[in-house]
């Protein structure tokens, strides 16, 4: 996560518009239908956008996506991005996976 974002992201505002978004979606990626993870802004996110609620809260530009999707929208690729044991998180930072390797 970008310093500058870091106080939107634990903000009880975004907190409440995430959880929301996710409940109008039913928790399924908007893109291919299975579980989603994140809750992509269309409009990227920048330091001068950021703190304009019509641009960073605006249910009508967000989207809920999948890993997968997301890394896609963000890194062009169809290609894991990370090694195992590692993934993306909310926020687009690395952070080890949580599953079992069956290595």
């Amino acid at each position: 996560m970008k310093p500058w974002a870091k106080s939107f992201y634990n903000s009880t505002a975004w907190k409440r518009c995430r959880e929301s978004y996710i409940k109008t979606v039913h928790g399924l990626c908007e893109r291919c239908g299975a579980p989603g993870k994140i809750v992509h802004h269309k409009v990227y996110l920048t330091p001068q956008n950021i703190d304009n609620p019509a641009i960073s809260l605006n249910h009508e530009l967000l989207e809920y996506v999948c890993q997968d999707d997301h890394n896609r929208e963000h890194h062009g690729s169809h290609e894991p991005l990370v090694e195992d044991g590692l993934m993306f998180d909310e926020h687009g930072d690395l952070i080890q996976d949580g599953r079992e390797s069956f290595i």
